[in-house]
């Protein structure tokens, strides 16, 4: 029995939801004119995180500085997002398609699967996808597309085509009619290096990469990603819908800075910060870690990054963050301007054991207090703003 799979994904979430919230308090809709969402619109050196359809037009695209789009489009409408809101939103559009099927996975905080295999009760599969579709914009005012599909490769990719407030079919019968002609970029997980990688062997088309043989494909990219390839490239996918949301393997947060910082104080602070939040996740989720990771952003966008092994694991902000002063000045220079700091942790264990150590720092029962005090006032709130990174990341993602 062929599985049937559904791949909702809303339409430009970030700008969707800031206009119906907009709507309800009587402004236009900002989804008709050259709009942008953005998370400072009175700095000119924020990023774009969602563009409108008439923007889009324009050249003007999200992970964008504000500055190249006014460059673009002088009378830009730009709007600050509301993380909260954005998490409201988020949350009624998961349970409307929970309602349609238990079996669910989300995949970001705006987009989800759904197996539906066992839940059609008799009905079409696009019919059921209208209704569902139909229903999330009636409730809650944005459009959504769905993707069907015989695996969630396939739903994914269906979800992608003409956009919005669309339902798309793509059967392992229809991937040589309707997914092979595309580029190769348009293949899930594909990014612009691979991208290149492939058009300098002459591999253009997906249809193209489904036919190249996979020793070959073995040359160019080593035996993982070339089976990866020519799996997804075929439409092959035996991955499920999964409802429990799968043992995190690191942790990561960042800062972007309305100004740029170039004082050695600023940038430490900021560290902290994303030490503090760092930290108090792995905790709440009774981790530990053993590896410590940080990187910077410079105003020309180039990063650099650096990692090290602790001697033993911890959730102890502290420990994290001196291990992370330690490495910053292997990456940055002191003066150089920074728009961007961020720190990782990762090499998790939930092993309670630690070593003792006759040059213990005395400190530590300091740092623990410290951290509880810290956890308490958290009272196991997550920032809404982690999750939208989370989605724009994901989609920007590169082998």
């Amino acid at each position: 029995m062929e599985r049937v799979i559904f791949h909702i994904d809303v339409n430009s979430a970030f700008l969707s939801w800031t206009a119906v919230k907009m709507l309800s308090e009587g402004h236009q809709d900002i989804r008709l004119i050259p709009s942008v969402v953005s998370g400072d619109p009175s700095d000119r050196r924020s990023i774009i995180t969602a563009a409108s359809i008439p923007a889009k037009k324009l050249g003007i695209k999200t992970a964008q500085p504000v500055s190249m789009a006014l460059r673009k489009y002088p009378n830009l409408l730009i709007v600050s997002g509301d993380w909260e809101w954005y998490g409201k939103c988020s949350r009624g559009f998961i349970e409307i398609c929970r309602k349609y099927s238990p079996v669910l996975q989300q995949f970001s905080i705006d987009e989800c699967f759904l197996d539906m295999t066992f839940r059609l009760y008799g009905k079409e599969p696009v019919e059921v996808a209208v209704a569902l579709k139909d229903e999330i914009h009636s409730s809650l005012g944005f459009t959504v597309n769905v993707g069907v599909g015989s695996n969630k490769l396939l739903a994914k990719m269906a979800s992608d085509f003409e956009k919005p407030d669309k339902v798309h079919t793509l059967w392992s019968s229809e991937v040589e009619r309707k997914m092979w002609p595309l580029g190769v970029r348009d293949l899930l997980w594909v990014g612009k290096k691979t991208e290149q990688r492939l058009m300098d062997y002459g591999i253009r088309t997906i249809g193209q990469l489904a036919k190249t043989d996979i020793n070959y494909l073995e040359r160019i990219f080593g035996e993982r990603s070339a089976l990866q390839l020519h799996l997804s490239s075929n439409g092959i996918d035996s991955s499920e819908v999964e409802t429990e949301v799968p043992q995190a393997k690191s942790y990561s947060a960042e800062r972007t800075f309305s100004k740029d910082l170039t004082d050695p104080k600023d940038v430490d602070r900021a560290l902290f910060k994303v030490a503090c939040i760092v930290a108090h996740r792995i905790r709440k989720d009774s981790f530990k870690a053993s590896c410590v990771s940080i990187f910077v952003k410079r105003t020309d966008f180039t990063t650099s990054q650096k990692q090290s092994t602790l001697t033993q694991p911890t959730d102890i902000t502290a420990l994290i963050l001196n291990e992370a002063r330690r490495l910053l000045p292997e990456i940055w220079d002191g003066e150089t301007p920074l728009r961007q700091v961020g720190l990782g942790v990762s090499r998790l264990t939930h092993d309670t054991a630690e070593q003792m150590s006759l040059f213990e720092d005395p400190r530590l029962e300091y740092y623990r207090n410290w951290d509880k005090e810290y956890d308490r006032k958290k009272l196991d709130k997550e920032d809404p703003r982690t999750l939208a990174y989370e989605s724009l990341s994901k989609h920007s993602a590169d082998h």
